[in-house]
């Protein structure tokens, strides 16, 4: 840093001008004060030394010339005397070439002829030239003498020139003092740098450190004087500063892992639109707002409309304000709440965003699975309920026809026990209350004596079905009865989709990274793209020509999934219309150490 800069230099400089200041005023006034005191010591030794010539002259009443050679004896060698009687000059003790004056040049000042006209004493400093044109200051005492009854004018003259090798003495005296003040002044100032400059620097260095977050940074404590204590305040400040830090650090850790965690969005924004925060649940909801109008989330968009209208009714209202939108085939709630920064100014709002797609889904299910529940028992109960009073009123002719009558009856039960057990399967599974047994299990004969049940079945509908293992000795564990329960499913679906000429294959096949995959793949006629994703759904079907005695319960694919759900498997379908179907599960290889 500069030394200008810094505050030894601005001490310095200003303890320097201090100094030369006073030392600037001292000097004129010491000079002053010599120069009066000098002068006035001259005037009063000239008038002393005139007072005694007029006592010498009075005294002794010799010739003219024995009492002026008396009285230049008296005055002594600095002292210059001139004798004028009326403007004669009677006697001169300043040689010819000394200093050039005359009764005329003494008489030209109007304060010396007062010594002509009124008779009086007069002391004056003034102007003399020598014989080379220089002018000489000088103290200049008028007396009027008598001398042998004649009035003379005595002048004594005393020059200047010591007083003013004095007061250049002086002066020089002075400023040798100041350039030794100056001196130890600058040493003053350089050594206070120790004091009080070094401490600061040290204060600026820490205060730099917390800046750049280095919140560990001591200053060191070097006196005890208010340089001392400021150390010790600034660094019980930055404790306090860290602990503050710390605890805000915290807060917010707090509060962002409570926002991350929340499964509803939060987003915080400015009266202005500007968003301030927000969570994934948040942001997924904005991607989705961001889609659907042709925005960049990256463009830092403002808060989507239908949050501004919101926050302007709860503005108005001074309430929190609720909506719903649908984007991109998913419902959303809304609740708008307004922020206060005092109670009358709002600042912005925090909206409360909640998916309730699976909610208005688990909703319709509900509803839809009474439906259904209700639709699908509703048919076995009616025929049962109609031949049964068939045969009570004895509408059939023949023991055939009630024969025919009772099958019908019992298939319809079998149909219906089917339906509960399905439903009751399905609710356990989902309820997580159903146990799996697992078994090491070998893969071939498995795999093998399940498609065996379906071959009369397939022979009898033209159906080729074969089974292909990529590792025929493998083994891996799993419950034996329910995955034979959802191959049995997925292969009974097969034939029941495929027309006669079509063939079924049952691969299997490992992969490291996956574990044991089973595909079921038919050549059938497929399933229609718009019905894939629900295909899993309960009382699903997507066959709907077919009738309901056939096509089954519609629970069949549901308890798959769940089943393989309980093994932390995967189940999937792939199909194209008239092409064929496949439907792939995948076991984790993690079950092989499942006892």
């Amino acid at each position: 840093m500069m030394l200008w800069g810094s505050v030894v230099g601005k001490l310095w400089a200003t303890i320097l001008l201090l100094v030369s200041f006073v030392l600037i005023v001292l000097t004129v006034l010491l000079v002053e004060f010599f120069e009066n005191f000098q002068i006035e010591n001259i005037e009063n030794d000239l008038t002393k030394t005139a007072e005694q010539i007029i006592k010498v002259t009075n005294d002794h009443q010799g010739s003219h010339a024995d009492v002026l050679q008396i009285a230049s004896e008296l005055i002594g060698n600095e002292t210059k005397m001139i004798i004028l009687n009326d403007d004669k000059m009677v006697f001169s003790s300043i040689g010819d070439n000394e200093v050039e004056i005359t009764p005329q040049s003494i008489k030209a000042d109007s304060e010396l002829l007062k010594v002509f006209t009124e008779r009086k004493t007069v002391k004056k400093e003034m102007a003399l030239s020598d014989d080379k044109d220089q002018e000489l200051s000088a103290i200049v005492v008028g007396v009027p003498l008598e001398l042998n009854g004649e009035q003379d004018e005595v002048f004594l003259f005393q020059s200047l020139e010591s007083m003013e090798e004095t007061t250049k003495s002086t002066t020089q005296f002075i400023l040798l003092a100041a350039g030794i003040a100056i001196i130890l002044t600058t040493f003053f100032a350089f050594f206070l740098s120790t004091r009080i400059n070094a401490p600061l620097v040290k204060m600026r260095e820490a205060a730099l450190a917390i800046a750049r977050g280095k919140f560990d940074t001591k200053v060191p404590i070097l006196t005890q004087d208010e340089i001392g204590e400021l150390a010790i305040a600034f660094n019980q400040m930055r404790k306090q500063l860290k602990f503050n830090m710390n605890a805000l650090s915290q807060e917010k850790e707090h509060l962002s892992s409570i926002l991350s965690s929340m499964a509803d969005g939060v987003i915080t924004f400015n009266k202005d639109g500007t968003i301030l925060e927000t969570n994934p649940p948040a942001e997924r909801f904005l991607q989705s707002w961001y889609f659907e109008k042709g925005y960049n989330r990256e463009d830092n968009v403002n808060v989507p409309l239908v949050l501004m209208n919101l926050f302007d009714e709860s503005e108005s209202l001074d309430k929190e304000q609720v909506g719903e939108i649908t984007l991109q085939g998913r419902d959303w709630g809304l609740i708008v709440s307004p922020l206060y920064t005092n109670p009358d100014n709002i600042r912005g709002a925090v909206a409360i965003i909640r998916d309730m797609s699976d909610e208005r889904r688990m909703d319709k299910l509900r509803t839809d699975f009474i439906a259904n529940v209700s639709h699908e028992l509703r048919t076995p109960i009616s025929m049962l309920q109609g031949y049964s009073e068939a045969i009570v009123d004895d509408i059939a002719s023949s023991e055939e026809e009630k024969m025919e009558m009772a099958r019908i009856i019992y298939d319809e039960s079998l149909r219906m026990g089917r339906l509960v057990n399905d439903l009751l399967d399905l609710a356990k599974l989902e309820s997580g209350k159903m146990n799996l047994s697992y078994e090491r299990v070998p893969i071939s004969s498995y795999l093998k004596r399940i498609t065996s049940k379906f071959s009369v079945l397939a022979k009898e509908k033209g159906i080729s079905i074969s089974t292909n293992l990529q590792d025929s000795d493998i083994e891996w564990h799993f419950d034996p009865d329910r995955i034979e329960q959802v191959l049995t499913n997925l292969i009974d679906n097969a034939i029941r989709h495929t027309p006669s000429g079509g063939n079924i294959d049952v691969i299997q096949r490992t992969s490291d990274r996956r574990g044991l995959v089973i595909d079921v793949r038919d050549s059938g006629s497929g399933i229609p793209e718009e019905d894939l994703p629900f295909v899993f759904e309960r009382f699903y079907k997507a066959d709907k020509a077919r009738t309901r005695g056939r096509s089954g319960t519609g629970l069949g694919l549901a308890i798959a999934k769940n089943i393989i759900n309980a093994h932390d498997g995967y189940i999937s379908v792939n199909s194209l219309p008239d092409k064929g179907t496949t439907f792939s599960f995948i076991l984790p290889r993690i079950m092989e150490n499942t006892e």
